[in-house]
């Protein structure tokens, strides 16, 4: 992303679902440096006030308490929106198979309750985060968007129900919307917290504490580790992307690479050991592989090269550092 890409959003207001969440807030943060007017919707049922807090007192930045599963609460949020960055969901492939009807209900429902909001409201355009989850059975590396398999969990049957949506909503209604298939993403203020955490944030926690952490399987099973400030970048030049072509369609959003979970964990140790040298002796464990768990992740990432100037500056090493570094200050 670019400072003039950022100078096209002066003036105009943007509405951050799911705006107290990991990427939400990320992207709040990014967008607020900016100048840019920001209204958050969240219910903080996965959002944290932590998160927002050092925006509460920016004259740019709205805080809506409410749920998406309310579409009163999405019209609300949805007043004078030029734009909708659509991360309010509930994630975790585990959480899903333990409670598909919640995760429906936020997921597919609460997704149609923004739909149209935007649409009722002449929202310019609709970003929404769709999930790699989508890919499903589909064994073929790297993943292209254009060739999924059958779904392997309630999660990833909502995320692709997302994606028939939007493309109905362009089709009947005219409401541009881009999609962005996310790929195991991780970074600052990722929690580590809870049993659906995701592994990266769950494994630093696990060493700092001096655990060893546990690998689902035999450590073989890959994906394609994708850094916050990735995705960021994607977010804006979807919202910023001034060639039709490149709307209405959806894209992966990933480094390109793939890393085995003991090369993640190693690598994970290697450089949590430069704060604290304990760690560089804590044994790393095994258990059986998750219920819904695809063996292997790797996106093409040239779809998004072509048509939306995707450039990702963060690799797997690079990225850690910087998780490192972050988690290293918060976490003690």
């Amino acid at each position: 992303m670019t400072e003039q890409q950022l100078k096209i959003l002066l003036g105009k207001k943007i509405l951050v679902t799911g705006g107290a969440g990991f990427i939400g807030s990320n992207l709040c943060e990014v967008l607020l440096n900016h100048n840019i007017k920001i209204v958050c919707l969240d219910n903080f049922s996965t959002g944290k006030q932590t998160n927002i807090a050092p925006f509460l007192n920016n004259d740019n930045f709205k805080l809506i308490e409410g749920d998406i599963r309310n579409l009163d609460d999405c019209h609300k949020a949805c007043v004078d929106i030029d734009y909708v960055l659509h991360q309010a969901a509930l994630g975790s492939v585990p959480r899903s198979i333990n409670d598909p009807i919640t995760t429906n209900d936020v997921n597919v429902s609460g997704f149609l309750n923004m739909l149209v909001a935007a649409r009722d409201a002449g929202v310019k355009r609709f970003i929404y985060a769709a999930s790699s989850s989508t890919y499903g059975d589909h064994k073929a590396l790297p993943k292209v968007e254009d060739t999924i398999g059958k779904p392997l969990s309630p999660y990833a049957i909502t995320k692709y129900v997302n994606e028939l949506y939007a493309d109905i909503f362009y089709s009947t209604y005219k409401l541009d919307t881009i999609g962005l298939r996310y790929f195991n993403v991780f970074g600052k203020r990722q929690d580590p917290n809870g049993a659906y955490a995701a592994v990266i944030p769950k494994f630093v926690q696990q060493f700092v504490s001096h655990e060893s952490p546990v690998i689902n399987g035999d450590g073989s099973y890959s994906r394609d580790f994708t850094y916050i400030d990735n995705v960021v970048q994607m977010n804006i030049n979807a919202l910023t992307v001034d060639n039709k072509e490149a709307l209405n369609t959806v894209y992966n959003v990933a480094y390109g690479e793939r890393t085995t979970l003991i090369e993640l964990a190693t690598l994970l140790k290697e450089y949590l050991s430069e704060f604290d040298s304990v760690i560089g002796n804590i044994e790393i464990k095994h258990r059986d592989n998750r219920i819904g768990d695809i063996p292997h992740s790797l996106a093409s990432i040239d779809k998004a090269k072509q048509l939306l100037n995707y450039n990702p500056k963060y690799n797997i090493s690079s990225g850690l550092k910087e998780a490192v570094n972050w988690y290293w200050k918060n976490l003690k």
